[in-house]
């Protein structure tokens, strides 16, 4: 098994309910992993390449329908009892069929599924080819939540804790050759004070007796399911098993520092063969290297990775191939990438692109949608992209969590800045076993993402209870293993406490803040917000003079709701209360220290039942099947403003629809038909 995560829930909570039955057990759980996390510090993962066909790979898609049963709530260890994983699911019981990937939550009628605590089954089978038998054949899952547990062909491949994190196994000795096989898989939803993000899981009565009711803070749906591809791939047995980039710029010379990393760490023969090749397909550099050493590699006259807008030609990426040898045998494993080159600085009060300042403008955003939940739909990741440019946003943060590799390299493409969200939402009742778990999720997640360009900072928590004593110590230790694991990047958190109780910020790079002037704070008093944003940003700044963005503002809206003069819930209202920031924001960047402004949100989105949630939260721009509300115009011609005073970036012809013949003298405006 590639990832090696310390994470005992499951194992324990199968005990825990064979032994001790329901009551207390949640409250026992939480305790005795407190207790184990400090003698487990969090490992490191190794491997996970996204899979890539090449000469000597081969990657077959297991995506599709699968089998599926939900357990018990109140018997979520009867499948490892009864050992499911040994036979076909439908032996023990009536399956149904459930697409992968998506959510299961919403995909049938079935409120209780919708709603369901604890674990469920997965399985399928497929089919290995006979010429695979002299590979190396590895199972991968993109992302599964929250817990995971594989079997193959009745053998446990793997355990994985955190989800929207990707994860894989060496399944080589599992299979059969030539015949079918049988993947199976259980997945647990359940959140407690020790997972990322944390929950509370309490007893209840109801009309019908007790029943587990799943509670959580955050202001999302806590969809589970597999959520992402899983993929079958082959790899020769010696192979490459990771690839780090880190890249810089000297005047016209682009570098590319690299280490190439091999799974047979013995063999002293071993090396790398790099080649780079421009969008074109030109090979611009070469160059070997022994494996498991750092080497780097220079490109004349390079073309730099500039953010959508900052330059005409956004999102340049090369190609770099890797080609691994041995003293006896050349190209045993073939493995190729596309690498952004661009330069990352900040200071106390500006952030830095290729040398250039930036102003980051765009959205805190989800992975979300009708029917599918958080399951991955290239379809809708097409339509989002597009509608970034469209409405000229250069930058989101991937709020509340890591969200999948094929978004990660639309952004590349795209020149889309990205701020690389852990799971940690909400974080409280800090303590060493939450500690690790979150270390081990920030660890996964740069592990994963580390070669992106599109990837300008990392956020290690989205509105962390700061105000907590503990929380100085505690968000010290993360930040300071963040920058060990990657100093080439800022490091920031999403912090919602009042500037005067907060215990975090200080260990940050770049300070964000979360502020709902006009909504959560005086609602509808649209005279009351940007004073205080330009107040509290700049206090931020002059207690820990660094760069400040303010990473979340906004206020629900229902679509087609109009009030004259505004109001609350209005489209109305969010347009003015969007200029009310806007207004506040260009008296900040004035003022030298504001490097972004991000709305909340991209897109509406679904969350827990509440009564002050209306088929969820409503603060987006887009609706949920991705139209625009007014406010997305507004924001355009705000963005598309911003591109063209800042970089001079070129302005659509349809930003300003024709008025009339002194109405069009805008600058901004089409000069002619």
């Amino acid at each position: 098994m590639r990832l090696r995560i310390s994470s005992h829930l499951f194992v324990f909570a199968v005990v825990s309910f064979a032994i001790m039955g329901l009551a207390g057990f949640f409250t026992k759980v939480a305790f005795t992993l407190m207790l184990m996390a400090t003698h487990h510090p969090p490992a490191f993962t190794r491997g996970l390449l996204y899979p890539r066909d090449s000469e000597t790979r081969e990657v077959r898609c297991l995506d599709g329908m699968w089998n599926f049963i939900a357990s018990d709530p109140r018997h979520p260890a009867k499948g490892i009892e009864e050992k499911w994983y040994e036979r076909d699911l439908s032996k023990a019981g009536p399956t149904i069929p459930m697409p992968v990937p998506a959510s299961y939550n919403d995909v049938t009628t079935n409120s209780s599924l919708r709603d369901h605590i604890g674990t469920v089954w997965y399985d399928r089978r497929f089919f290995v080819p006979q010429s695979w038998i002299d590979k190396t054949v590895w199972i991968r899952f993109s992302s599964v939540h929250y817990e995971a547990i594989v079997w193959i062909n009745g053998n446990r491949a793997l355990r994985h804790e955190v989800g929207h994190l990707p994860f894989e196994a060496d399944i080589t000795s599992f299979l059969n050759y030539g015949q079918e096989n049988r993947v199976t898989v259980l997945v647990d939803n359940v959140l407690i004070q020790t997972t990322v993000p944390q929950g509370n899981v309490l007893e209840m009565p109801t009309d019908f007796g007790m029943t587990l009711v799943q509670q959580y803070t955050f202001d999302f749906f806590n969809y589970a399911g597999i959520h992402r591809s899983v993929h079958l791939y082959t790899t020769s047995k010696i192979h490459i098993e990771d690839v780090i980039v880190s890249t810089d710029i000297d005047e016209e010379t682009g570098i590319i520092n690299y280490k190439i990393m091999a799974n047979d760490t013995d063999d002293d023969s071993l090396v790398a063969f790099v080649q780079i090749c421009d969008a074109d397909d030109n090979v611009v550099a070469t160059n070997t290297t022994p494996v498991n050493e750092q080497a780097s590699i220079e490109i004349r006259n390079v073309k730099p990775w500039w953010p959508y807008l900052m330059h005409p030609q956004p999102g340049y990426l090369y190609k770099m191939e890797v080609f691994l040898s041995t003293s006896t045998e050349k190209n045993i494993d073939i493995y190729r990438l596309k690498v952004g080159i661009r330069t990352i600085s900040w200071n106390t009060t500006s952030f830095h692109i290729n040398g250039k300042p930036m102003y980051l403008r765009g959205f805190g955003r989800h992975e979300d949608s009708d029917i599918r939940g958080k399951g991955l739909d290239l379809a809708l990741l097409t339509r989002d992209y597009d509608l970034l440019h469209w409405i000229g946003a250069n930058a989101y943060r991937t709020s509340h969590y890591p969200y999948s590799e094929e978004a990660m390299e639309f952004a590349d493409e795209a020149g889309i800045m990205i701020i690389d969200e852990c799971p940690s939402v909400d974080t409280t009742n800090f303590n060493e076993a939450l500690l690790t778990k979150h270390k081990s999720s920030i660890e996964q997640l740069i592990h994963r993402d580390k070669n992106h360009p599109s990837v300008i900072m990392w956020s290690i928590a989205n509105e962390p209870r700061t105000a907590e004593l503990s929380a100085d110590s505690y968000f010290e230790n993360v930040a300071k293993f963040t920058r060990m694991l990657d100093p080439t990047r800022p490091v920031s958190a999403a912090i919602a406490v009042p500037l005067q109780n907060d215990r975090a910020a200080k260990h940050m790079d770049i300070l964000m803040f979360n502020r709902y002037n006009g909504w959560y704070s005086n609602p509808g008093e649209l005279n009351m917000i940007s004073s205080r944003v330009i107040e509290e940003a700049t206090a931020w700044h002059m207690k820990h003079q660094k760069p400040v963005i303010m990473s979340e503002y906004g206020a629900d809206t229902v679509e087609g709701l109009h009030l004259l003069p505004p109001f609350v819930w209005t489209e109305d209202y969010q347009v003015e209360l969007f200029s009310r920031h806007f207004k506040a924001f260009d008296v900040l960047r004035s003022r030298g220290f504001f490097v972004g402004e991000f709305i909340w949100n991209f897109a509406d989105f679904k969350t827990a039942q509440t009564v002050t949630r209306v088929g969820g939260n409503k603060k987006g721009v887009f609706t949920r099947s991705r139209q625009p509300k007014a406010v997305a115009h507004h924001v355009r011609r705000r963005y598309f403003k911003l591109a063209n005073d800042l970089d001079n970036a070129p302005v659509p012809e349809d930003l300003f629809p024709y008025l009339s013949d002194s109405g069009s003298s805008c600058k901004f405006g089409r000069d002619e038909l």
